[in-house]
């Protein structure tokens, strides 16, 4: 296979009859590494909306079970990409999904805006690191995918092109990105568990490039002190030298999938779809995106 015979069967595909299987050709085959990085810095940037990095605070899910919700919100978003919408996994995975978040309440704008955050940020990161740029055919495969998954989580008023989540989302974090002492605890505890993957002598160095990789709005909300420009620039550099490297190796020829990723720790020995996850806290009500109870038969 060439490097972009897979590119050139994307092309041939639907993106909204088959939105789900280009969208997995892209994440398990393009770009698995990209999209694993770009989908925690996705999560990682809603924190700095007051009204969800609060509430994370509150459940402690962020702060004390930090690797489990990890773990959990990868494999779960990840089963429905690998299995499809209308496989048993899928279905499990996403009555998972709104059994555990039922209790919860949020604004649809926050709904939304934490839904935006998955299709517009893989973008952004692909584009600007990987090696190569996103085509249509996937932008309008992600677009589609994700507007599935956020009608069968009961998101109202989704937004239906990829530019239309992008000004959704840029107008949100204009409006709401603020301090909050509680979303800067579930950030440091975030930065904490991304360190903790690497050997512990380089835990400092790696905050420094985690923090190279924000832009400046998400370092004024949590009020840290940026990287200098030579530090980001390096950084930067070298995230982009390796999308390059990337490019001239062999495609890949295997899937690769959230639930192979080195950074899921928590379990060794396997796991079951229908026990991942949280379950309401007593007392709190809310949190980063709500999920009603949408019928079993509509998860196919």
């Amino acid at each position: 296979m060439k490097r972009f015979e897979r590119l050139g069967r994307i092309r041939g595909m639907d993106p909204y009859r088959e939105a789900t299987e280009i969208y997995r050709l892209s994440v398990a085959y393009e770009f698995p590494w990209d999209f694993a990085r770009s989908l925690e810095l996705a999560l990682y940037r809603t924190y700095a909306v007051p009204s969800i990095g609060r509430l994370l605070a509150r459940t402690a899910e962020l702060t004390d079970r930090t690797q489990k919700r990890y773990d959990d919100t990868s494999l779960l978003l990840d089963t429905v990409v690998e299995h499809g919408f209308g496989s048993e996994q899928g279905r499990t995975a996403i009555r998972r999904i709104n059994g555990m978040h039922r209790s919860y309440d949020i604004s649809d704008e926050d709904m939304r805006y934490v839904l935006c955050t998955f299709v517009v940020m893989p973008k952004r990161w692909i584009d600007a690191y990987g090696w190569r740029r996103m085509s249509r055919h996937e932008t309008v495969a992600s677009v589609v995918h994700y507007r599935t998954l956020g009608r069968h989580m009961g998101i109202k008023d989704i937004p239906r092109t990829y530019e239309e989540f992008e000004t959704c989302l840029d107008d949100y974090e204009a409006a709401h990105f603020a301090w909050d002492e509680d979303a800067r605890r579930v950030s440091d505890a975030t930065l904490d568990l991304m360190a903790s993957w690497y050997p512990r002598p380089l835990a400092p160095l790696l905050r420094t490039a985690t923090l190279s990789l924000l832009d400046d709005s998400l370092l004024d909300a949590f009020r840290y002190t940026p990287p200098s420009t030579v530090t980001r620039a390096w950084v930067r550099r070298a995230v982009r030298l390796r999308g390059r490297a990337v490019r001239l190796l062999p495609p890949r020829r295997a899937p690769h999938f959230a639930r192979q990723n080195r950074e899921i720790k928590g379990y060794p020995n396997g796991y079951e779809i229908a026990e991942l996850g949280t379950w309401p806290v007593p007392g709190v009500r809310g949190c980063p995106v709500r999920h009603t109870g949408v019928p079993d038969a509509a998860a196919g």
